[in-house]
């Protein structure tokens, strides 16, 4: 029974999705058709695209856009030819890639495509990412993001923006990983990640051109129970610059309510880092950040003070971990000494799980003060988020109590 289990996920299977797509657009004008193609490779000997979708059981196939235009209302998708994910080089497989490693890898870039002026490194598991660093090296980017959350980022997908040097190589094969995204492998790193065999090691050159994607849009589908469709465009955030920020403030009862204090410059470039993470992670959602390092993601919450308190709570075990993988190369769940847990503990306590000084990021507005109250309790120094709601004025207040600095976007940042 135990080895028919394992069987399951080595399955590869058999798709009958045909080799090309069409979608048609029809008004009264006419009709607008994007064309796609069957993405597939050779591994072993063997021709398949995608080994399975979600779960074993379920047939998937990859589409890459290969023709057609489509504008409406004057916005306008993706021209064809500009393959990132749809068409990555599978430079190394044991076995055929799945739907989970593609969704990954593309909202990695997702991300990336924000952060193209220093190495980055986001590392994304189940479409989330569970940490994302910015560095002056790829290595350090890489150290950082992983020490985010070790424990999340095993078996993730790691997605890099600049080409993978054998330091770093070697960082990433002390770890188990699915998936490794990056636009060039420099010499003996391939060496280097052949030594786990059943590692995908996908090559991107068209990532130098991640920054081109920065306002671009796609048709997205979702598709419905009964076999109807919604239909969006893709999310762009628009505030990306400091420029961009709004110091909070807003009208209640004919009082105006101002923010006190603007955050500093090392402040504003943690919430923008924040903010733009924050485009990839699955709704409700909340962040923490610090020193252009994810401190904490709370995702897919029902309700905003909840997630608030998630990801605070994954601060605390986060750091604990690292300081006892750090200090005793095991993990804090595996450590039995009690006096270095204690230790541990303490440390944690003291420094409030890393979130002294960070900046809390919301993808929508604060429904009350009681979700700002949680990063506020922490130690957090400044807040980003979309602004909007009728108690506005009272998280206002609660950060102008702390002396936490506040800007809203005008922009909720929603991902389903």
């Amino acid at each position: 029974m135990a080895e028919d289990l394992k069987r399951m996920y080595r399955t590869v299977m058999d798709d009958r999705f045909p080799p090309r797509m069409e979608i048609h657009f029809v008004d009264g004008s006419g009709r607008q058709t994007l064309y796609y193609e069957k993405v597939s490779w050779v591994i072993e000997g063997v021709e398949k695209g995608l080994r399975y979708g979600e779960n074993p059981g379920q047939e998937a196939a990859l589409y890459r856009l290969v023709n057609g235009n489509l504008v409406l209302g004057g916005v306008e998708t993706v021209q064809p030819g500009r393959h990132l994910a749809s068409l990555p080089e599978l430079l190394q497989s044991g076995k055929h890639p799945g739907k989970i490693n593609i969704t990954d890898a593309d909202n990695a870039l997702n991300i990336l495509r924000y952060f193209t002026d220093r190495p980055t490194a986001v590392i994304v598991k189940h479409n989330n990412p569970c940490g994302v660093a910015r560095a002056a090296s790829l290595l350090e980017a890489y150290r950082r993001a992983n020490l985010a959350d070790r424990v999340a980022a095993f078996g993730g997908c790691i997605a890099l923006n600049r080409a993978v040097d054998r330091a770093t190589a070697e960082a990433i094969a002390q770890q188990y990983a699915e998936v490794i995204v990056a636009p060039e492998f420099e010499e003996g790193v391939m060496a280097i990640f052949g030594r786990k065999k059943n590692l995908r090691v996908l090559r991107i050159r068209n990532m130098e051109r991640l920054q081109e994607f920065e306002n671009s849009r796609f048709v997205e589908f979702k598709s419905l129970i009964d076999g109807g469709q919604v239909v969006q465009w893709s999310f762009v955030p628009v505030t990306r610059r400091p420029e961009d920020l709004k110091p909070a403030a807003c009208e209640h009862r004919g009082k105006t309510y101002r923010i006190r204090r603007e955050p500093t410059p090392q402040e504003v470039e943690d919430l923008l880092f924040g903010w733009l993470v924050e485009a990839g992670v699955t709704s409700n959602s909340v962040l923490y950040v610090k020193d252009q390092v994810t401190v904490g993601i709370g995702t897919g919450e029902q309700d905003r003070v909840g997630v608030a308190e998630i990801a605070r709570d994954k601060a605390y075990r986060k750091l604990a971990d690292r300081y006892s993988f750090e200090a005793w190369g095991i993990a804090y769940h595996d450590l039995q000494d009690p006096e270095r847990r204690a230790e541990i503990d303490e440390r944690v306590r003291r420094e409030r799980g890393g979130l002294i000084g960070a900046a809390m990021v919301s993808d929508a507005f604060f429904p009350f003060r009681d979700g700002v109250d949680v990063g506020i309790r922490e130690g957090i120094r400044s807040v980003i988020q979309p602004g909007g709601s009728e108690n506005d004025h009272q998280v206002i207040e609660a950060c102008n109590e702390a002396d936490v600095a506040m800007v809203f976007t005008g922009q909720r940042a929603f991902k389903h």
